[in-house]
Formats: structure tokens, C-alpha cells, sequence
């Protein structure tokens, strides 16, 4: 896919993945809506930067939990800049829950979770759909982790709703071909303050020494590396659908 002049919404996009996808993707021409929920200060900053940059973006708010606000979302890409090319699937959430500790489960953290990792991929991906077939050419990249291969990760909820993205994303490249290609990354250990922030300090430390030092590439995951990633999907693998690429040096081998 040529990408210069083509129309992407990323999904969660006033921090960590989503910020580094939204940035290089406009790099390379693309005019790009950042979206956030609470982050409104922190897409402001990110559009001025892009803007600053040569680039063109803007930022909209939605819940991709709540269908009404993924069509929203869509809708203002359309209405902005004629249509949409590319939708990057990076909003999620979770609880950092112990697996044993079963009880700690509620129904309101499974809908936290669900609907924000997994609903809001269905969400988004269904309303951006028509529009690229419309254009007759879409490409939609998922983020997952390595967590829904694995079965380990901040929750068992959380664990099922990376699962889930990596099976809907089989199904749908099903019934969105030829048009739209969608695939999924799946990141392991991800650098930033989101993963310190739940596991703490010493505990983030300990674990980031321990895949830099085993990993066969060395080193974890960086926002930076996932959007690498996410882009080749895009630009590059024209003839690739239905897949998930884990991003993790190969620590999970």
C-alpha cells in the first residue's frame, strides 16, 4: 500500500503504541486521527507534534467499548479527510489481577476488559469496513500479546481478550477479503510507563533485565519496535491476512 496521502484512525492512540504508530505512519504521509478517552491534554500534544513535524492529524475522543462512539470515530475520519485507508486496533485495558486469586474476578472487570480489548476491535473494525471497500483497499493491524498465546499476563481476562483478538482477526480476514487485509501483532514485554505503573518499580526492573539478558535478540519490546511492526503489516505485506506476528525478540520461543 502507497501510503502518502492515505487516512488512518489509531486506536488508543495518546500514549505508548498507539502514539508511536500515529507518529510514524504520518511520517510517511499519512493523515492520521488520534483517538483517546482520557488522554485529552496528551493528544493535543501528540497532533502538535505531527503538525510541527509537516504531518497532518487531528484527535477524537471515543470509547471504543460503545459501538455508537467506534462509529463516530470512523465517521470523523470520513468527514475530515474524504474516507479512511487504515485502522490500527491498539485500544485496551487491564485489571492487574493475580491468576489464583479467582475472586478478585468480577463481572464489571470482565466487562472492562472485554469490551475495551476485544468488543472494540469487533466495534471498529465493522465500521471502518465499508469504507475501504468502498475505496477497494483497507488494512487493519490488531494489537494483541503474547499473552493471549501464552496464557499468562496481567489477568485471566485479560489473557482471553488477546486470545479473542487473535481468533477474530482469523475470522474476520475471512469475510473481509479481497479488499481489506487484517492481521495482528503480539507483543510481549512492552518498555514504557504502562507496565511499570502495574507491576511496580522492582518488580518491572526484574523483569526487564531478565528478557534483555535472554531473550535471542536481547532486550524487550519498545513502543517504537511495535509500531515497526505494525507498519510493515501495512505498507509491505500485501499479500498477507489473517495472521498474528509476535514482537518479542523471541523471548517466547
Amino acid at each position: 500500500m502507497e501510503l502518502s496521502g492515505k487516512v488512518a484512525v489509531v486506536t488508543g492512540s495518546s500514549s505508548g503504541v498507539g502514539e508511536a504508530t500515529a507518529e510514524l505512519l504520518a511520517s510517511l504521509g499519512v493523515k492520521v486521527v488520534i483517538n483517546y478517552v482520557r488522554g485529552e491534554a496528551a493528544a493535543a500534544d501528540i497532533v502538535a507534534r505531527i503538525e510541527a513535524n509537516g504531518g497532518t492529524a487531528h484527535a477524537v475522543r471515543a470509547d471504543v467499548r460503545n459501538d455508537v462512539e467506534c462509529r463516530a470515530l470512523i465517521a470523523a475520519a470520513v468527514d475530515t479527510y474524504g474516507g479512511i485507508d487504515i485502522l490500527v486496533n491498539n485500544a485496551g485495558m487491564t485489571h492487574f489481577i493475580d491468576h489464583a486469586d479467582l475472586e478478585a474476578v468480577t463481572d464489571e472487570v470482565w466487562d472492562d476488559i472485554i469490551g475495551a480489548n476485544l468488543r472494540g476491535v469487533f466495534n471498529c473494525t465493522r465500521a471502518a469496513a465499508p469504507h475501504m471497500r468502498k475505496a477497494g483497499e483497507g488494512a487493519v493491524v490488531n494489537v494483541a500479546s503474547t499473552a493471549g498465546q501464552r496464557g499468562t499476563g496481567s489477568s485471566i481476562p485479560y489473557v482471553a481478550s488477546k486470545a479473542g483478538v487473535i481468533m477474530i482477526t482469523k475470522s474476520l480476514a475471512r469475510v473481509l477479503g479481497p479488499e481489506i487485509r487484517i492481521n495482528t501483532i503480539a507483543p510481549g514485554f512492552i518498555e514504557g510507563r504502562w507496565l511499570r505503573k502495574g507491576q511496580g518499580d522492582e518488580n518491572y526492573e526484574l523483569a526487564k533485565d531478565r528478557l534483555s539478558s535472554t531473550a535471542p535478540l536481547r532486550g524487550v519490546a519498545t513502543p517504537e519496535t511495535c509500531a515497526d511492526a505494525i507498519v510493515a503489516l501495512i505498507e509491505r505485506n500485501i499479500f498477507v491476512t489473517g495472521q498474528t506476528i509476535t514482537v518479542d525478540g523471541g523471548a517466547s520461543l
